[in-house]
């Protein structure tokens, strides 16, 4: 018996903002390769949408939480 072609899917479960000077970010996410780039953008694109970070440079950490 061979092991399922099961493809993982990306999980986040949440966000926290961890410093102020520059503005800095943690993503908790189930795996870290599963993240792309261009989703990392789009949360930050969202983050500065809703609190006006208009021209200041934010920074993201991503960072595996596993599954209970």
């Amino acid at each position: 018996m061979g092991v399922p072609n099961v493809q993982k899917r990306l999980k986040l479960y949440y966000i926290t903002q961890v410093s102020v000077k520059p503005p800095t970010f943690v993503i908790f996410v189930n795996d870290k390769e599963l993240m792309h780039f261009s989703y990392t953008r789009y949360i930050e694109n969202k983050i500065r949408e809703a609190f006006g970070f208009k021209g200041t440079p934010l920074k993201f950490i991503i960072r595996e939480r596993k599954e209970k």
